[in-house]
């Protein structure tokens, strides 16, 4: 099936979008099974950023890969799915860049004190209910995905991660800014993910980095050539 599809887009930082995209142009159906996955998210700032930058920068890359050819897209996906496409990839893209601008109209109407006045021009009421209609709506979705999950894995919901989130948006836009620049003058740098360890790794990566040291360049070549000369 990954032949037939052309397997998957070396070039593209976030090969399991394009892959995903091509398998439903080629007629398959990609669905999520109910299961846990055991792979620990990255645990220092830098890594996190990263990885949301190779991220948000692969979302682009299939976007604008599939996107050359608009009407050819829409024949193999259909209309449904060809909009579902651009309103989960383009549409989280574009509130991440936009989002600190939003976060300033809403900041210049709290200091000027006309959070709920009326506004005097067109333009105004435009600028507002886009901002307050993207961040009740994206704080909205993400308090309400963090709860979900709580609850399916029996954690207990904190105040903090939901006054956090604010901070959350404004990290992942400066991921989207970097994504842009990358995508720019670096489209093909592959930034490689920096997991955390658990508590039983933690204690147990010491040890394991003691005993499964790499052979140095002069063991590995007299180990080749005594392969060779085996042969």
């Amino acid at each position: 099936m990954l032949e037939r599809v052309g397997a998957w887009d070396p070039f593209n930082v976030t090969e399991d979008a394009d892959l995903g995209v091509r398998l439903a142009r080629a007629g398959w159906r990609t669905l999520v099974i109910a299961s846990a996955t055991q792979e620990e998210a990255p645990v220092r700032l830098r890594a996190w950023l990263g990885q949301r930058t190779r991220w948000l920068k692969g979302w682009a890359q299939t976007l604008l890969v599939h996107g050359r050819s608009p009407a050819a897209l829409v024949r193999d996906l259909g209309p449904g799915a060809t909009a579902a496409l651009f309103l989960l990839t383009a549409g989280p893209y574009a509130a991440a860049l936009l989002h600190p601008v939003f976060v300033a109209v809403l900041a210049r109407d709290v200091w000027h004190g006309a959070l709920g006045a009326p506004c005097v021009s067109p333009a105004e009421v435009a600028a507002s209910a886009l901002a307050y209609t993207t961040l009740i709506a994206g704080y909205g979705c993400a308090a309400l995905s963090a709860a979900v999950g709580c609850a399916r894995r029996g954690l207990p919901m904190r105040a903090a991660t939901l006054a956090s989130i604010p901070l959350y948006w404004l990290l992942l836009s400066a991921a989207a800014w970097r994504a842009l620049f990358e995508l720019l003058r670096h489209p093909h740098f592959w930034c490689k993910t920096e997991h955390g360890l658990s508590r039983r790794g933690a204690r147990a990566a010491p040890q394991a980095g003691r005993k499964a040291r790499l052979p140095s360049l002069r063991a590995r070549a007299l180990r080749a050539r005594a392969i060779q000369r085996t042969n």
